[in-house]
């Protein structure tokens, strides 16, 4: 007998109503990703469910295509469908995709998120939405205030959930849940599966169905790996500037450092020669310089990009040409979702990698996930070797050992007996008399006129 074929294998199979089929047709979309194909009818037929899936494989389509299908005209004030995201880019990213699906629907959509003013926000919640789209600190503090009511709540989705934790927001999370209906459809997706996010789903999630799509350990076929083993920070800073040296070449660059810190150095040390051409973003810089500078480099006035793993965790960047891991992640997982930023819709993408001697145990954990070797390359001649250490980099004052025996040559000369003079007694109750007379109470300005 043979068997049915996919019935799923373009937009068309879906059976879509003709606003959601007219607007994929706008946005070029033909064939659904793994993730869509496998989402769709678990969420149609509103079962709980947990997706497992690398960032750019297509989630949020995934979650929105079925809610969009089921979702209907309301003039409700409240909103019907909560989606949390970890980070304010996110809720702009996400609100802009809804509504670029949403095109041809009657659908009122709001995003909020924390960096701005909370009573502007009110005001918006307040002229009513179908979708809310939001961090959970800033929708925690509008749901303390009254200004937005989560008792209508049917459909809560939950997006880059391992992110959330990481950030902390765990408390949020456990509260927002608690001023929701009981009765409502649960959907999850994250990129790994840790022990926190577990014990979220048992605590929260009755029997989800779980969806695994392109494991951690999964090596992205359709991205060319190379790393270089180098010195240090700034010999990596100068390899780094050869390299970009090549525009055609290196046209869209993703340059991943671990710590807010090393991004302000990096970008320092390569201010001089890329700064028409150059962004960055971590999180103590403002809500408007980080939309700025990823809208600079998703348009393509900026060709490179410096940040930090949890600012780009999500982030659905355009056609990147290159993510270069400037240092190596202490967690392989990591080095995974840093890669996927490129070579996605099944183009041809490259990921380089920098590694010093102290990073080298983190590279072979990273090769040991994915089983596979990557390229080791040759360190271009016209770079320089520096000699310049960061603070981090430097030998520490202490590493020496410092004996404490109480031996009498290591007492001398800093150790001595006490002169005689200034050796204290106990007096008992009768010395504060001795001070006393010895530190007599200081006269007072009109003391001093007095007639003796």
């Amino acid at each position: 007998m043979q068997s049915n074929p996919n019935p799923m294998n373009t937009f068309a199979d879906l059976n879509l109503p003709k606003p959601l089929a007219n607007a994929m047709v706008d946005l070029g979309f033909e064939k659904p990703t793994p993730i869509q194909v496998k989402s769709y009818p678990v969420i149609l037929a509103g079962k709980n469910m947990v997706g497992i899936a690398q960032t750019g494989t297509g989630k949020t389509l995934a979650y929105m295509l079925p809610l969009l299908r089921d979702l209907k005209f309301s003039k409700l004030v409240h909103p019907k469908i909560l989606i949390l995201v970890p980070t304010r880019e996110l809720v702009i990213q996400v609100v802009q995709q809804i509504n670029a699906y949403a095109k041809y629907m009657q659908v009122r959509v709001l995003g909020v998120y924390g960096g701005t003013n909370i009573s502007t926000q009110k005001i918006a919640v307040a002229k009513g939405m179908d979708i809310l789209v939001a961090t959970p600190g800033r929708l925690y503090d509008l749901a303390l205030s009254k200004a937005v009511k989560l008792n209508e709540i049917k459909k809560l989705v939950i997006d880059e959930v391992d992110v959330m934790l990481d950030l902390g927001f765990r408390f949020q999370l456990s509260n927002i849940f608690e001023l929701m209906p009981e009765r409502r459809q649960n959907i999850m997706f994250s990129a790994t599966m840790t022990d926190e996010v577990e014990a979220l789903i048992d605590n929260y999630f009755i029997a989800p169905e779980k969806i695994s799509i392109a494991l951690s350990g999964t090596r992205l076929e359709n991205i060319q790996q190379q790393c270089y083993h180098v010195a240090n920070f700034y010999t990596k800073a100068n390899l780094l500037r050869q390299l970009l040296e090549d525009k055609k070449e290196f046209r869209k660059v993703l340059v991943f450092v671990t710590g807010k810190k090393n991004v302000e150095l990096l970008y320092a040390a390569l201010e001089e020669t890329y700064a028409s051409e150059m962004g960055l973003i971590h999180t103590d810089r403002s809500q408007n310089n980080r939309i700025a500078a990823i809208r600079l480099f998703d348009n393509g006035m900026h060709r490179i990009l410096i940040t930090t793993d949890v600012m780009a965790r999500g982030l659905d960047l355009e056609t990147i040409s290159h993510v270069i891991s400037f240092d190596t992640p202490n967690f392989p997982e990591n080095y995974i979702h840093r890669i996927g930023r490129s070579g996605r819709a099944e183009k041809q993408g490259k990921s380089i990698l920098f590694y010093t001697d102290k990073e080298e145990a983190a590279k072979t954990e990273i090769e040991k996930l994915m089983s596979h070797k990557i390229e080791l390359m040759e360190m271009p001649p016209a770079v320089e070797i520096s000699k310049e250490l960061t603070p981090d980099e430097r030998p520490r004052a202490f590493d020496t050992p410092v004996s404490f025996r109480h031996d009498e040559k290591l007492l001398k000369p800093g150790f001595h007996e006490k002169k005689k003079k200034n050796v204290k007694t106990n007096l008992g109750g009768s010395y504060k008399f001795e001070i006393a007379r010895k530190y007599k109470k200081p006269k007072t300005r009109g003391d001093k006129f007095k007639k003796k």
